[in-house]
């Protein structure tokens, strides 16, 4: 037990000594290796306990964040190594493989009990073939990290066939699901049963099946050829967000993402182009001011001590904003009796009490909806609020759907 105590605390020191390295002008590359060669594998509770530690001997916590880059590497570095390989059980192309197969599985059960059919009642069928069919709707899940994540990675290596021929494929399929989960409910008599399987299921069924066949005869040994180890980083870190069609992730691979996110700093930074380095893009500041001007709605930031800092700047407003307004107070910014209500607001957000507050209002001849949401860094650490006002009367007139396609 001594033996075990004596070698953690060498191993604490010695990441001790590397943060203290980085912050004398170790790089980053230089400072991952010393980690991987002297310390070996780390938890996330040794790199908490030294950075504690740290922090009490008076180091300030901005140097100690440089080492969450290191600590990022070195997770980065673990899931290479577990997707070096294709047959690896994290890869992505495993995992939409093993989907495949529970996608295959749904297809069969669906053609085992048409051909069945004769031994249920036309009830009894029609609930089961429901049954299946809301299942298949997971498939949904599977084409998403298809054209969100793999498409995109695809299109960086110049190959874009498959987010302009498969992604239209992807649809033909959504659309007779969505058509055979619709027409299924009107079928009332027995002879109304074989015309909508030849219609609707039958063609369903090829159309999944065959797609199938060319993920795994075209589209994967392609993705293999083209992609990095890198990328299939970026692809699984990022699949979480969309998530999984009838499997679930290795936990393996579930543990070292989360902690690869603790360990990535998510602050922007400004780059030496002078862009804005966001966790989900590059942007450059003219793009920024003119991407926010150009919303459909008004935004303000008012910080933490409740002094505005920003509005965008659109000529048809709904309502004045000049710019002598930053820095006063929002509390200024109200006539006198709505200022109990914009504290009581404000209060709950800094508490945590609430997320947002709601209102709606008719202004001259508008019907406008305002906004006031709490904005929380990744520690939930209250940053200030953001009020959105919107001219909604023209969007209360909407009916139906009018979907991008039909657009002319």
């Amino acid at each position: 037990m001594s033996e075990f105590l004596k070698k953690n605390n060498t191993k604490k020191d010695l990441i001790k000594e590397i943060i203290l390295k980085l912050h004398n002008g170790l790089s980053v590359e230089e400072a991952k290796k010393k980690i991987e060669e002297e310390v070996g594998t780390i938890s996330s509770t040794d790199i908490a306990e030294v950075e504690q530690s740290l922090i009490n001997e008076g180091m300030s916590v901005d140097i100690i964040k440089k080492f969450c880059n290191v600590h990022a590497l070195l997770f980065e570095s673990s899931l290479n190594k577990i997707l070096a390989e294709e047959e690896s059980q994290s890869h992505p192309l495993y995992l939409f493989r093993m989907e495949n197969r529970q996608i295959e599985k749904i297809t069969k059960s669906i053609k085992d009990l048409i051909s069945k059919k004769d031994a249920y009642n036309l009830e009894s069928f029609t609930e089961e073939l429901k049954k299946l069919l809301i299942k298949l709707k997971g498939l949904e899940l599977h084409y998403t990290r298809k054209e969100q994540l793999l498409f995109p990675y695809l299109e960086k290596y110049n190959f874009a066939g498959p987010s302009k021929v498969m992604w239209g494929k992807h649809n033909e399929i959504r659309e007779l699901l969505k058509n055979s989960m619709i027409k299924i409910e009107d079928i009332k008599t027995i002879n109304q049963l074989e015309p909508f399987i030849n219609e609707y299921i039958n063609p369903l069924v090829e159309e999944v099946e065959g797609m199938i066949f060319k993920e795994e005869n075209i589209l994967f040994p392609t993705s293999k050829e083209k992609l990095s180890i890198d990328d299939w980083v970026e692809i699984l870190k990022e699949s979480d967000e969309i998530g999984y069609a009838f499997i679930e992730k290795p936990k393996e691979t579930s543990a070292l993402i989360s902690e690869l996110k603790k360990a990535v700093m998510s602050e922007p930074k400004i780059n030496e182009e002078n862009e804005i380095v966001l966790p989900t893009g590059i942007l450059k500041l003219k793009e920024l001011m003119w991407m926010l001007n150009s919303l459909p709605i008004e935004i303000t930031f008012i910080d933490k001590d409740d002094s505005v800092k920003y509005f965008t700047d659109k000529k048809d407003r709904l309502f004045v904003r000049t710019k002598s307004v930053i820095g006063r107070k929002v509390q200024n910014c109200h006539p006198p009796q709505s200022i109990e209500a914009v504290e009581k607001i404000l209060s709950a957000f800094k508490q945590g009490k609430r997320k947002s507050a709601d209102f709606w209002i008719k202004f001259k001849d508008k019907f406008v909806f305002i906004k006031f949401i709490a904005v929380r860094d990744e520690f939930s650490n209250y940053l200030g609020t953001i009020e959105i006002t919107m001219d909604i009367t023209d969007i209360k007139k909407l009916e139906g759907e009018r979907r991008l396609f039909d657009e002319t």
